[in-house]
């Protein structure tokens, strides 16, 4: 990767890739996030539901599926609930569109003051919007024994090295999936719909995450419009 700072200031070459150094994430494809340590992750968009709604025999049922799907884990997971201020612009074109379509006088005039009215309602209300992920885990155990045969390898042929590596991501994407597929099914038999992000999704999330300011994108992924079946 070539660094942005000219040659010569060789000073500010270690600034330019500062972030790159407290980020430990050295590659994301195909869907999967790859640490520098070699562990893999997944990330899996949640849907919500409103437990209070319920009634005491469904809110029962719910705490059972979920205590049983805890009770089914045998590898750790992470709940992360991302708050983001909800962007009500592309809502208020929606609107205004609307407005222009609108032949009936008194409709367009209702169309304008309800844009009005929103617009003055989210400067004063500090509106938020919250996404809930499940982080999967896989950590592949390094086999120490084979440390110096795989170092030789890569020393004497860079290929097959290659080779090998591309070979062990896909095994270890596997036992991954399973552990997604897993976690997908529990959450889902507690009326849960579970969605992966695929590799521009989890690229946005991290860009995001790592620029809280510029909250002004939005994943794509419409997680209530996704059955429960998970197609990867």
């Amino acid at each position: 990767m070539e660094s942005l700072a000219p040659s010569r200031k060789p000073v500010s070459e270690d600034a330019s890739s500062s972030t790159q150094r407290y980020v430990d994430v050295n590659e994301i494809r195909d869907g999967v996030i790859v640490l520098k340590n070699g562990s893999l992750r997944s990330i899996l968009l949640v849907s919500s539901l409103n437990f209070d709604l319920k009634s005491a025999e469904e809110q029962d049922a719910i705490i059972f599926q979920y205590q049983n799907f805890l009770n089914s884990l045998d590898f750790p997971i992470q709940m992360v609930i991302s708050s983001r201020r909800f962007d009500i612009r592309p809502y208020i074109e929606l609107l205004k569109d609307k407005e222009n379509q609108q032949r009936n006088d008194l409709l367009r005039m209702q169309i304008s003051e309800y844009q009005t009215f929103i617009k003055s309602l989210s400067e004063v209300s500090n509106i938020m919007s919250k996404l809930f992920y499940v982080v999967v885990p896989f950590s592949p155990v390094e086999d120490k024994e084979k440390g110096l045969f795989r170092g030789l390898t890569t020393l004497f042929n860079p290929a097959g090295a290659v080779s090998e590596r591309r070979e062990f991501f896909e095994t270890y994407k596997n036992q991954l999936w399973q552990r997604v597929d897993h976690v997908s099914f529990g959450l889902s038999q507690t009326g849960l719909k579970v969605a992966p992000l695929n590799t521009e999704e989890i690229i946005e999330l991290l860009y995001n995450s790592y620029n809280p300011s510029l909250f002004t994108t939005r994943l794509t992924k419409n997680i209530e419009a996704i059955d429960v079946e998970v197609e990867r």
